[in-house]
C-alpha cells in the first residue's frame, strides 16, 4: 500500500511500515494481535466508521479506552480522518471525565466493548494470578482518584454521543483517503492538571508529535527487532514515548491492562513471555519493581533498555537496577507535556553519575534550552541554577480554549526572536554539557528567611535508619506554609524516633511540622506520586491555594 503523505506525518510512517513489512507483528494485547498489514486495514475500517458518524477534519474525538489494540487503532484512525484524538482515563471519576468533555466538545466519545465472562487461559494467567504478589506496594492505592466512582468511569448521559468501538468498526463502505496533515495542525490534546488541579488540554501539533517520536526512536536506537511493553496509561503522554516510537521503526508493541501491571509479577511475566526488549515508565514505578522479589528475573533476559521519565530519578534506585540486571541500558528522559512527550534523552552510565547527580541530557535536535536566573537574566555558566525555558520544534500549540493561561507560560519576551515555554523547573548545566534537573521552582520555598528544597529535605528524611521511603509536601498550617513528611518505615521506628533523628541531621528551620507514617506512597493514574491523596488522607490541605513563595 503506497500512500503519498508528507514525511512529517506520523501516520504516513505507519502506512509505509505496513507497505514494506505487512506481515511483521505490530501490536498485541491479551485479546488480539495485529500485523502491520492488519493494523492498517483496521485503521482504515475504523476511519470509515468515524466518517459515517460525522467526524470531519479538525474535530475532536475522545477515546475512552484502556491500553489496548483498540486504542491504537482508534488514535491512528482519528489522524486518518484529519481529526485530533483526546485520550480519557478509564479510571478517572465521572465528574472529571465529564468536565474534560465539556471543555473540548468532541464530536463523539469512542468507548470500549464490555466483554463477557469468557477469558482466555493467557488472559486469566496474566491478570488473575496476582495473589501473594502485592508486597504492600499498591494495595488500595492504585490511582488515588477512583475510589468513589469505580475504576471504569463512564461519562454521564448527555453531551457528545458515545459510540462503541465495535459499532464504528462494523460500518460498511470504503475508507476515505488518509488526510494530509500540515505540520502545524493539531494531532492530539492531552489533559493535565498541573499545579492547580483544574484539567487543561495541551494541544500538540503533527510537526511536534513527529519530531518527538523520531528523536526518541533515534536516540534509543529502536528498530524492527524492538519489542516494547507499554506500562504507562495512554491518557498520560509519557506512554507515547514507548508506543509511537516503536510503531515508527516497525517494531512490535505489547499491551497489558494498566491495573494488572501495578502488580510486579504481571510486568515480569509479560517481559519473559513476549521477549520484551524495551520499556519505559516513571521512577515511582521503578521503585515498585525494585521492591518485588522478582527483580532477578531480568538478569540475562531479553530486556535490553529501560527509559525513565516523568519525575526526578534517585541515583540509588538506578544503581539497584544495574545491580539486579547489569546488561540493562538505562536512559533518563525529560519533557513537560507542553513540549511533547520528551525533549531530552541521555544514556546513564556509572561514570556519568559518579558525582552523585543524574542528568536529563541535552535537548533533541530542533529544541532549544535557555536558563533564566532569579533576576530574569539568561545564564549559561556551568553549575549556575535557573529556571528552564524551552523553545523549538516540540513546543505545544497552546492550551485548548485558554489563551490567557497559554500567554502566561508561552513567552516571546524572554529570548530575543524566539517563542519559549516557561517550565517552572530549576536546572543547571554540568561539566559534560548535560542539563541536570534540580527541583520544581515552586518546591523551593522560603520559610523563616531560609531557602528550603523539599527534594533535599525528603532525601534527608529518607536517609534516617528504618526509613524505606519518604516525601515532603507543603500544606496550609493555619495560614502559614507548613511541611509534612510522609514516611514509609520497616516497622522498627516511630514518629518520635524520626523526629529525634531529623533533629540530628537538619537545622530547626528545615524540620517538618508534621510526620505521617504511611504504608506506601500512593500513585496517580500516571504512576507519579499522588501528593494530593497523601494530604487528603492526613486531613491536610495544600498551602492556601496560594503557592509557597518561590525563589
Amino acid at each position: 500500500m503506497s500512500v503519498d503523505i508528507p514525511s512529517t506525518d506520523l501516520l504516513s510512517v505507519v502506512l509505509e511500515q505496513a507497505r514494506t513489512g505487512a506481515d511483521l507483528p505490530a501490536v498485541k494485547d491479551l485479546d488480539r494481535a495485529l500485523s502491520y498489514g492488519e493494523l492498517v486495514d483496521e485503521v482504515g475500517r475504523l476511519s470509515r466508521g468515524l466518517g459515517a458518524v460525522g467526524v470531519r477534519a479538525g474535530d475532536r474525538v475522545a477515546l475512552h479506552l484502556p491500553n489496548s489494540v483498540d486504542f491504537v487503532v482508534a488514535a491512528l484512525a482519528t489522524l486518518w480522518v484529519g481529526a485530533l484524538f483526546v485520550p480519557l482515563a478509564v479510571t478517572d471519576p465521572v465528574a472529571r471525565v465529564d468536565g474534560i468533555l465539556a471543555d473540548c466538545s468532541p464530536v463523539i466519545v469512542v468507548t470500549g466493548d464490555e466483554t463477557g465472562d469468557e477469558t482466555s487461559d493467557e488472559k486469566a494467567d496474566e491478570t488473575g494470578d496476582v495473589t501473594g504478589d502485592v508486597t504492600g506496594d499498591v494495595t488500595g492505592d492504585v490511582t488515588g482518584n477512583d475510589q468513589e466512582e469505580g475504576r471504569r468511569s463512564a461519562p454521564r448521559s448527555g453531551g457528545p454521543p458515545r459510540v462503541r468501538f465495535s459499532e464504528l468498526r462494523a460500518t460498511d463502505g470504503a475508507p476515505p483517503p488518509p488526510f494530509v496533515a500540515e505540520p502545524d495542525r493539531a494531532a492530539y490534546a492531552i489533559y493535565t492538571s498541573g499545579t492547580t488541579g483544574s484539567p487543561k488540554g495541551v494541544l500538540i501539533s503533527h510537526g511536534a508529535f513527529f519530531a518527538a517520536v523520531r528523536s526518541t526512536a533515534e536516540v534509543l536506537g529502536l528498530d524492527r527487532r524492538t519489542r516494547t511493553l507499554c506500562v504507562s496509561p495512554f491518557h498520560f503522554d509519557g506512554s507515547f514515548g514507548t508506543l509511537f516510537p516503536t510503531l515508527f521503526v516497525g517494531g512490535a508493541v505489547v499491551l497489558r491492562p494498566r491495573e494488572a501491571l501495578l502488580f510486579p509479577r504481571t510486568f515480569f511475566r509479560a517481559v519473559q513471555r513476549e521477549g520484551v526488549t524495551y520499556t519505559g515508565f516513571s521512577p515511582t514505578y521503578l521503585k515498585l519493581l525494585l521492591a518485588s522479589p522478582h527483580m532477578d528475573e531480568l538478569k540475562g533476559g531479553t530486556l535490553e533498555l529501560i527509559a525513565l521519565g516523568g519525575e526526578a530519578c534517585a541515583l540509588g534506585d538506578i544503581q539497584a537496577l544495574w545491580d539486579a540486571a547489569p546488561q540493562l541500558r538505562v536512559f533518563n528522559r525529560y519533557g513537560p507535556t507542553e513540549t511533547t512527550i520528551a525533549v531530552t534523552h541521555v544514556e546513564l552510565t556509572p561514570e556519568l553519575v559518579a558525582d552523585g547527580t543524574v542528568p536529563i541530557g541535552q535537548p533533541h535536535p530542533g529544541v532549544t534550552f535557555h536558563i533564566v536566573d532569579d533576576r530574569g537574566l539568561l545564564v549559561d555558566d556551568v553549575g549556575q541554577i535557573g529556571e528552564l525555558y524551552i523553545g523549538g520544534t516540540q513546543l505545544m500549540i497552546g492550551y485548548w480554549g485558554a489563551s490567557e493561561l497559554t500567554a502566561a507560560v508561552v513567552r516571546d519576551d524572554v529570548v530575543s526572536g524566539e517563542t519559549v515555554y516557561r517550565t517552572g523547573d530549576l536546572v543547571f548545566r554540568d561539566q559534560h554539557g548535560h542539563y541536570v534537573y534540580v527541583e520544581r521552582a515552586d518546591r523551593v520555598i522560603k520559610r523563616f528567611g531560609v531557602r528550603i528544597s523539599l527534594l533535599e529535605l525528603g532525601e534527608a528524611v529518607r536517609s534516617l535508619p528504618g526509613v524505606s521511603d519518604a516525601v515532603c509536601v507543603v500544606f496550609d498550617n493555619d495560614g502559614e506554609v507548613g511541611i509534612a513528611a510522609f514516611v514509609v518505615t520497616d516497622g522498627s521506628v516511630s514518629v518520635p524516633d524520626l523526629r529525634l533523628g531529623a533533629r540530628g541531621r537538619l537545622p530547626d528551620t528545615m524540620l517538618p511540622d508534621r510526620i505521617e507514617l504511611v504504608d506506601q506512597l500512593p500513585l496517580t493514574t500516571s504512576s507519579k506520586l499522588d501528593e494530593r491523596r497523601l494530604l487528603s488522607d492526613a486531613g491536610l490541605h495544600r498551602a492556601g491555594d496560594r503557592s509557597p513563595q518561590a525563589v
